[in-house]
């Protein structure tokens, strides 16, 4: 991902142009300043509905709750477009782990999803297992093989635990002394997992070996599969089974980094470790989840769609506040304000809340498919899109916009936003790229449609609260959603009502597709 500086200088050479319709900016924004319920939106969809993982009781409701609240603002046809998941749902009802023995001490976890329950609290000596880097099937095997004693009725914690260098950048914000930058440098960067290196010929993949494992511990009478959160501070990012299926991995956590690190110093000093845990998970049948849909008819020309929006799911280790609530309670925001102020598009604009981001972008791409097609093998409603605008980058303010489509589309975009200057919006930068993954627009621009993308100051994300237990209401920012919420009904009232239609690449011009690969997730 370009940084936000790096995109502000690419963008500050692209002339602006004046603003059309600056009244109606100036209506949105003052509007948005002085009545504003976009953190009461953020309440709700947080304290009350979240976590919203797929398929879970929580995501239902707050899609259905997103419906009812858009209908009441007077928007058409609220809906819920269902489509199938593929998996049945599942939720964590609670949890609970300790040091029993030698020490006795709470545990800070979190559950991996779509594994199962504990039988009741499961009680067991710790042991600690490094399985081979990169191993080939052979190698695995004859590990698996030499251990599998050693594991029936115990509590596996499965790799060594991450040495995580304590930061010094208070201290060098205090002292300009060169002792302090040498232990800086001498320790390295930010504590951050580096992506995970391709397997070599002959090698297994870091997802074979661990359905390898998970099966073994199954069939070994294990009890408890503990993995190291490897982050500083407690903070814990917990993801999923990826197969979906509760049968094949025994009761999983992310034990946080400190207790992780106290466990395997214990048992590497020779102690006799003994931990427990209680785990209520629960699974939902059904495989169907939904996408929530709802209008601003044009007056026109509504056969033509602006569309809004954001990712409706989080992950499940807290209340999925600045991934993606904050996108979606900015998004609500935005056609409130159009609402409220009773403006009339010429075309419609479309609120679009997507299920299953976290999985692959796997709502929107459903949305895009069924509706659109591509730019190669195109459905009758490809030419109907004007443009979809996405936010999904945490609480931070809009600095500036990515546009997919020729630089006339940026400048349009560009137009929309100079009423933003002094709320420091920078500009518009065109986009040529058909790459899937990372957002939900990504899912519209690999198809060939035009897609924007919000640029935002990135506030505590990626290091955070980005899939973590840290990601709640606190770390939201009122003021930087105030001006993210009147950024985009802007953007949105000024596509929907220009006389001309958002320029798009043409047949000689549309960049090639690129082969789809997985949105990066951990």
């Amino acid at each position: 991902m370009r940084t936000v500086a790096a995109w502000l200088a690419a963008a500050s050479v692209l002339c602006a142009q004046p603003a059309a319709a600056p009244d109606v900016s100036s209506r949105i924004r003052e509007e948005a300043e002085k009545r504003s319920q976009v953190m009461k939106h953020l309440h709700v969809l947080t304290d009350r509905y979240g976590p919203r993982l797929t398929g879970s009781p929580n995501y239902e409701a707050a899609a259905r709750w997103a419906a009812a609240q858009l209908s009441a603002w007077g928007l058409a046809n609220a809906r819920l477009e269902p489509w199938d998941f593929g998996h049945p749902g599942w939720s964590n009802e609670r949890a609970a782990g300790h040091f029993v023995a030698p020490v006795r001490d709470a545990l800070v976890f979190e559950v991996m999803a779509w594994t199962p329950s504990t039988n009741g609290a499961a009680r067991g000596e710790a042991v600690l297992l490094a399985p081979p880097a990169s191993p080939s099937k052979e190698e695995l095997d004859t590990w698996l093989q030499e251990h599998a004693g050693r594991i029936k009725g115990r509590i596996v914690l499965l790799g060594k635990p991450r040495e995580i260098p304590v930061s010094f950048s208070a201290a060098q914000k205090r002292l300009d002394d060169d002792a302090v930058k040498r232990r800086l440098e001498a320790r390295g960067g930010p504590p951050m997992r580096a992506p995970a290196p391709k397997p070599e010929p002959g090698k297994l993949s870091p997802q074979q070996v661990s359905a390898a494992i998970d099966a073994w511990l199954v069939s070994s009478g294990a009890l408890v599969k503990v993995l190291d959160s490897g982050m500083p501070h407690s903070t814990i990012r917990a993801f999923q089974n990826r197969t979906y299926d509760v049968t094949k991995s025994v009761p999983a956590v992310y034990l946080r980094n400190e207790d992780y690190g106290r466990a395997a110093r214990l048992i590497e000093s020779g102690e006799k470790v003994e931990m427990e845990f209680e785990i209520a998970n629960r699974t939902h049948p059904g495989t169907t989840t939904w996408n929530v849909l709802a209008d601003i008819p044009g007056s026109d020309k509504p056969g033509e769609i602006v569309m809004i929006g954001a990712h409706l799911d989080s992950w499940h280790a807290a209340t999925g506040a600045t991934d993606n609530a904050t996108g979606v309670a900015v998004m609500m925001e935005a056609v409130r304000l159009i609402q409220a102020l009773q403006l009339k598009p010429r075309r419609t604009i479309r609120i679009a809340l997507w299920s299953a981001e976290e999985q692959g972008l796997l709502g929107s791409k459903h949305h895009v498919q069924a509706n659109y097609g591509t730019f190669e093998q195109p459905k009758p409603g490809f030419e109907n899109l004007v443009a979809y605008l996405n936010l999904d980058s945490g609480t931070g303010r809009i600095r500036g916009a990515s546009v997919f489509g020729p630089e006339e589309a940026a400048a349009m975009v560009r137009t929309a936003l100079e009423a933003f200057r002094d709320a420091g919006v920078a500009g518009t930068a065109p986009s040529s790229s058909r790459r899937e993954g990372g957002t939900d627009s990504t899912s519209f621009s690999s198809a060939g449609l035009p897609a924007i993308g919000f640029f935002q100051d990135p506030i505590e994300y990626f290091q955070q609260t980005w899939h973590t237990n840290l990601d709640t209401y606190e770390r939201a920012v009122p003021e930087d959603l105030r001006q993210a919420s009147a950024v985009i009904a802007a953007v949105a009232w000024h596509l929907a009502s220009s006389e001309e239609r958002l320029p798009r690449f043409t047949r000689e011009t549309m960049p090639a597709p690129v082969h789809a690969e997985p949105p990066v997730t951990q």
